[in-house]
């Protein structure tokens, strides 16, 4: 029996639109009358979400949501840290040396805001601000607070350039965080230990639901460590060849109701 449904957003809740379809909607409203936790994780922050939140009616009392790929898990209600896991300043100066060495453009981020430490903001980085819903600011990495816990670090860069730092990156960095990629355009640099698989498994021990009762759905590498823990892990059929060697099922597309598919025919 499915207790927890894990959700990823984009490419998986959302359709290519940018929408949730009236179907997926109807099918995550069957799946609460079940008494099923739905719970969205993703990579955004959790004013990114609000919408998705507010049109799932998941704003209530008792509802989480994991952001930031794990960093951060929240009431939906109060906006409560149910737990995190932060980058200090240190660890944010040392990945902005190595991203500015190879000119990528790098945004961080505290709970409430994102930080550009370039003169030139990027249109990528622009467009993320407004889709996160997430003020941005321009601020150096030396004007950061001592005190400043930082989600993630992320570069927001055109595809190729993304390539060209992955290629570069040295196996002390790759030791020191957890480094993911969710989309073309963006690489996100957080704390070792963040993932929305360890997000996802502390809200189970706390719920007290064995990973066999969790049935999670997503698409792209930022999944991963969700599809290694729960006991039904879904891809869409959108999702990339290796998470859909994860899954144990593949549903429909993003654009096909895929989530509404997953729900019906392996959650109920």
């Amino acid at each position: 029996m499915i207790r927890l449904v894990a959700i990823d957003i984009d490419g998986t809740l959302l359709n290519d639109q940018h929408e949730i379809t009236e179907e997926v909607k109807r099918a995550i409203g069957e799946a609460k009358k079940r008494d099923i936790k739905i719970v969205l994780c993703t990579g955004r922050p959790l004013d990114g979400i609000h919408q998705s939140l507010a049109e799932l009616g998941l704003l209530r009392e008792g509802d989480v949501a994991v952001t930031m790929n794990g960093a951060m898990t929240l009431e939906t209600k109060t906006k409560r840290v149910v737990a995190d896991q932060a980058l200090n300043k240190t660890e944010l100066e040392e990945i902005f040396e190595f991203c500015d060495a190879h000119s990528a453009h790098v945004t961080y981020f505290d709970a409430e805001k994102m930080y550009v430490p370039h003169r030139e903001i990027s249109i990528l980085t622009a467009r993320d601000s407004l889709l996160l819903n997430m003020p941005l600011y321009s601020q150096l990495v030396s004007e950061a607070s001592e005190a400043i816990r930082i989600p993630k670090v992320m570069l927001l860069d055109e595809p190729e350039k993304i390539e060209e730092v992955m290629v570069a990156l040295t196996g002390e960095l790759k030791e020191r965080y957890y480094i993911v990629r969710s989309v073309p355009y963006n690489l996100e640099f957080l704390h070792k230990n963040v993932s929305k698989g360890a997000a996802l498994q502390a809200l189970s021990e706390k719920w007290e639901i064995l990973p066999s009762e969790v049935m999670c759905l997503g698409d792209a590498e930022n999944d991963v460590s969700m599809f290694e823990f729960a006991g039904v892990p879904v891809a869409m059929g959108n999702a990339t060849e290796k998470i859909k060697s994860l899954a144990r099922y593949i549903t429909k597309t993003n654009n096909e109701d895929g989530v509404a598919h997953a729900l019906r025919t392996w959650g109920f």
